[in-house]
């Protein structure tokens, strides 16, 4: 039996990317369940654009510099 539930935009076009072809919502959200949506589920299936990959790598530059100085600082 079929359930209608509401999910936010954003929630929306996470499902909407992580989607197969010929898949359903159902089955994206039971996919995620079972075994938890990782970077490397949606890599490579062309769902991230280029520029969402360089905002991705933006995201992460300050913990690597932090990481990238605490290293320097333990090897010291």
């Amino acid at each position: 039996m079929a359930k209608t539930i509401a999910v936010s935009d954003d929630v929306y076009e996470m499902l909407l990317k992580a989607k197969l072809p010929n898949e359903s919502f159902s089955d994206v959200i039971r996919r995620s369940i079972k075994k938890g949506m990782k970077l490397t589920d949606i890599a490579g299936s062309k769902t991230i654009s280029k520029e969402d990959w360089k905002k991705v790598l933006k995201a992460f530059e300050p913990q690597r510099k932090a990481d990238e100085e605490k290293r320097r600082k333990l090897l010291e």
